[in-house]
């Protein structure tokens, strides 16, 4: 939450704990829900405070607000972060879905250009792909702690299938329409043959009468 909101509200960055514990409960771009309270957000905080990951500052002499080290700590650069941070926000997800939500904290203008990205982050661990590349390929982001990952791997196999489905039936709809496309073709071919026999046989019949007339 750090992270997405130094990016997109960032008037509103540094955050105290009050405002940490709205941006986790919100309702949009969130995966699971989450009901935190104060408590909750100050254990975790004091948590990365610990891991070097936040910094606690005293803001002018009134209420502490918090900053995140994620760039220095991850060693990642604007955009990988911003990858990273949608799939801690939502969790494993479709490279499509991931874009689009990525796009709104950095610019990545479509999958090819989110394919290096995640490549670079696949290779240095921070990321795990869940099902083979290709369309509708799931990806995670790899700071699980052991019982979570755990978690995650049982529930790839289902993130999997349900890509495949969605795979078979996008193809049964190309071939669909390109049996469609096919069949037209034909059609228009047909039609095209038909008229030019109706023509020729026009001409036969007006030569018919032509020499019937000079008899």
């Amino acid at each position: 939450v750090l992270i997405e909101k130094a990016k997109t509200t960032p008037a509103a960055y540094p955050m105290s704990v009050n405002a940490i514990v709205t941006g986790c409960n919100q309702k949009n771009n969130r995966d699971p829900l989450t009901a935190y309270d104060d408590i909750d957000v100050e254990k975790a905080l004091d948590e990365l405070r610990t891991l070097g990951v936040v910094t606690e500052i005293d803001w002018l002499g009134r209420v502490s607000k918090y900053k995140h080290h994620a760039y220095e700590w991850l060693g990642v650069s604007r955009p990988e972060l911003a990858v990273l941070t949608e799939l801690l926000l939502r969790g494993a997800q479709a490279m499509g879905d991931l874009r689009a939500r990525a796009a709104r904290m950095e610019p990545i203008a479509d999958l090819t250009e989110l394919r290096p990205i995640v490549d670079a982050l696949v290779q240095r661990g921070l990321m795990v792909e869940l099902s083979p590349a290709g369309r509708g390929q799931i990806v995670s982001h790899n700071l699980y702690l052991p019982s979570e990952r755990a978690e995650l791997s049982a529930g790839s196999a289902s993130h999997g299938a349900q890509a495949a489905r969605e795979e078979r039936s996008e193809a049964s709809v190309e071939r669909a329409a390109a049996h469609s496309a096919g069949s037209a073709d034909r059609i228009e071919a047909l039609s095209a043959e038909v008229a030019s026999l109706r023509a020729e046989v026009a001409e036969l019949r007006e030569r018919l009468r032509e020499l019937e007339s000079q008899r």
